[in-house]
Formats: structure tokens, sequence, C-alpha cells
């Protein structure tokens, strides 16, 4: 079987982009900063969608509420309007408020007539819980950390090779009860002769244990059987945010459509959206731009065929599913408050880099 450029498996038939990451899509970036000392292990990821001005410009954007338990901003007015008009933040849950304002405070900066002549700015935020690992309470991020991500992203060329892994927002974050995190992955496919790519970028922390799924291959049991357990069975309560872009001329509805099929890819890793899971994903087209002045017109796009999407669903799914082996594969063990660890899959089970999928049950069956 193929391994992808961290060393897991590359699932799926269609081919990925050079970096086979979600800036694989011309003008998405992203920026981490990571704060990690002692009990404080969390960290601030912030993907920029498209350059020039978000506000003045805006995306077309669907999303998809896979399973609603969670504390984001922003969804609503996307729901309702199928726009992005800020860069992304993702961040723990209690950071939630201070990456809005980390954001507003960026787009007051760039447009002075910000809530003046001009509306208010939707800031879009995205949050896992880092809790067992992080000391949430400690309310360590800052603004001044978002806005550090945020330049990190803007750099020239450095946004579009990023870290992966526990890195950011995913520093904190586990993923079927190993080390989750950041992760990325891309797709290409042709339709009437064009290629277009589809970018995933996750932040994984969801996941029982004993469901971890590779490649078709459930290693959950054998993979826990090698750990010592300092937590009790239980039901799914983790969260994944799944962001997904592409250069493809979709509108919101569409884009919409693409975004619940990333639920495919998060289920051939196990996961089943847990009662307690905030599961969300949300997907946009860098194809064309929307302005928010009525005085300019609104752009005539020639979108594709709804035969089209099953392309991009495929891709979806495919992406979904490699961003969350990645995330697993490039994550570093971690220890945070009051001494609880995360063991990293790649330390727990160092066959996984070498040995194919269909080796992997014997090995197991002897853990």
């Amino acid at each position: 079987m193929a391994r992808s450029a961290l060393g897991a498996p590359q699932v799926g038939r269609l081919p990925s982009g050079p970096l086979d990451a979600i800036s694989d899509v011309a003008g998405v970036a992203l920026g981490h900063v990571t704060l990690s000392e002692g009990a404080v292990q969390t960290g601030a990821t912030v993907l920029l969608p498209a350059p020039g001005d978000l506000f003045l410009h805006k995306l077309p954007a669907g999303l998809a509420v896979i399973n609603g338990f969670g504390k984001s901003a922003g969804l609503m007015q996307v729901q309702e309007l199928g726009q992005i008009e800020s860069p992304i933040a993702l961040v723990s849950t209690f950071a939630v408020g201070t990456a809005s304002t980390a954001l507003i405070r960026d787009a007051m900066a760039q447009q002075p007539e910000l809530a003046r002549s001009l509306p208010t700015l939707n800031p879009l935020v995205f949050e896992c819980n880092d809790g067992w690992l992080n000391d949430a309470r400690a309310l360590a991020l800052q603004e001044a950390h978002v806005w550090q991500a945020l330049q990190a992203a803007r750099g020239v060329g450095a946004g579009r090779h990023f870290e992966q892994g526990a890195v950011g927002a995913g520093r904190g974050m586990s993923c079927h009860g190993l080390k989750g995190g950041v992760g990325s992955a891309s797709r290409r496919l042709v339709w009437q002769g064009r290629t277009f790519t589809l970018g995933a970028l996750v932040l994984a922390n969801q996941g029982r244990p004993e469901a971890l799924t590779v490649a078709g291959q459930c290693i959950g049991p054998g993979l826990q059987a090698r750990i010592a357990r300092t937590e009790a069975a239980g039901p799914e309560r983790g969260s994944i945010i799944i962001v997904l872009a592409t250069d493809a001329p979709l509108d919101a509805r569409q884009l919409q459509r693409v975004a619940r099929r990333s639920a495919a890819g998060l289920a051939r890793t196990g996961s089943d959206y847990g009662h307690g899971s905030g599961d969300v994903a949300l997907a946009f087209s860098s194809a064309y731009r929307l302005p928010q002045r009525a005085d300019e017109a609104m752009p005539c796009v020639t979108l594709l065929h709804e035969s089209a999407l099953d392309g991009f669903f495929q891709a979806a799914a495919e992406a979904t599913e490699q961003a969350i082996l990645h995330a697993l594969w490039a994550a570093q063990p971690v220890s945070g408050r009051d001494g609880h660890h995360r063991h990293a899959l790649t330390t727990v089970a160092p066959e996984l880099l070498s040995l194919p999928p269909a080796a992997w049950p014997a090995v197991f069956s002897d853990a």
C-alpha cells in the first residue's frame, strides 16, 4: 500500500496534490501558535481561506453540522447567507471569545468603517475541548496568540507549508485515546477535462479508543492493550472540526452537500458521532468572490453541474479520512495537567510505519 509524505497509509483512489494538504488549493494558508508549559497544552491555528480583504470580498461556503454538541462562533450566519468573511480560527473551547475578539480587531484595523458605515463582522471560530491534557481554566490563550497565528498564515510562502499533529490548536487534543491534533490532506479530480483540487483540514479530538480504524483495519483494541489506561472507558465525547477548501466553482448549496460527505471519511476511521461529540464541517470555494458593497456587481459564475458533485463527494470523504490519519501519524506524545498523558500512535505501534495494513491484525493479536 502506498504511503503519504507523513508515512501514513495512502487511503482512497484519488491522487493527492503535491503537498497533500489543504494549502494545495491556491491562496489557502495556515498559521499556528503553540503553548506548551506544564499544565498549559493548547494553542491557536488560523486558516486564511484566500488573500485580500475577506470582509469586502467574501467566499461562498456551506456548513454541515454532523453532531451539534459544540460552542463555535459564526455558524448561524454561514448557514443563512452561505458566505464566510473572516479568517477561520481553531482553538480550545474556552478560547472562542478570545479568538472572536482577535479576528474582529484585525478586521477593524483593515476597515476603519467596520461597524460604522459598514456592517459588523461575523468572525468564524471553531473549537474542540482540550481539557484532558490542557488546564482550560487557566485561560492561557490570549488575543495576541491568535493574532500571531494569523500573521504566520499571512507570511509570504510560509503559510502553505505548516506542521501537523500536536501543534497550534491541536496541542492538547486527543483522538481515539491517543494523541490527536491538526491534520491535513488533499485530493485532485478531473471533470470534463478540468482538474480541480479539494483540501481538508481537521482538528481531530474524537473517537472511542477501541473503535480506531485505519485503512479498513480496526486496530483500536490491539493498540489499547499496549497502553496503561488512566481513564475509564466510556462513550464518545470528543469533537472534530473539518474544513474543506476547493478551487471549483460551486455555490453555497453545493458546498453544503460536499461538507456533509466529510462524515463518510470520519466514519471510516471509526467515529460514530456520539451524543457528546461536536462534529462540524465547513466547505468553501476560492473560485470567485462575493462583494460586500451593493454598488459592486455580483460575479457571473458558471457553476459546475450537479453531476460533477459525485467526484467532490468522493474527494471530501477521502481527504477527511487522510487528514485524520495525518493528525495521528504526525502527533508526538504530550503530558499535561494533573499528570495526564497521551501516547502517540507511532510510538505505541511503530510497526504501523513499515508493515502493510493487511499484516496489522496478526501483529496486534499478540498484544
